[in-house]
């Protein structure tokens, strides 16, 4: 299977960028596994998010294949245990799915074009979390997926 994490704006710090390089390597023996980041608008007017958060949507769908099943992340998706995302996973993978692409939106959000096009929309709280902790912790959370479907102890 192939997972593809579709993130607006970079990770910055050195600590984070570890963190991911670490789960990515530990999920190379589970899946095809990227990120694409693509470029979040600069705010320079907060009454023009919309219209940024729309410049941010064409480039994430820009990265999306026709047969991509999608997986917004919002703060209004649904709550999921890990058991519960792992079999999500699961069914998604006995469905035929060859890729799923998890799209976590800048500063702004998500313009609703991007959200209509979510074949799930998972939320990991009704708090907010920094772009950057939240792709690390999706990422853990696919990791953690990929062991519990394999019946395998996670190393803490």
């Amino acid at each position: 299977m192939n997972i593809k994490i579709i993130a607006v704006g970079k990770i910055k710090e050195e600590f984070h960028k570890a963190q991911m390089k670490e789960l990515e390597k530990r999920l190379g023996n589970y899946c095809s596994f990227s990120v694409v980041e693509v470029d979040a608008e600069k705010i320079l007017d907060e009454t023009l998010s919309e219209k940024y958060k729309e410049i941010e949507a064409d480039r994430i769908l820009h990265q999306i294949k026709d047969n991509s099943y999608v997986i917004t992340l919002e703060i209004n998706g649904k709550m999921l245990s890990s058991a519960d995302f792992a079999q999500k996973l699961k069914e998604i993978a006995c469905c035929g799915v060859s890729e799923v692409v998890f799209i976590i939106g800048g500063a702004n959000g998500l313009h609703q074009k991007v959200s209509d096009i979510a074949n799930f929309k998972l939320s990991f709280s009704k708090m907010t979390f920094t772009h950057q902790m939240v792709r690390i912790i999706l990422t853990e959370q696919i990791y953690r997926a990929f062991k519990i479907n394999n019946n395998e102890k996670y190393h803490r």
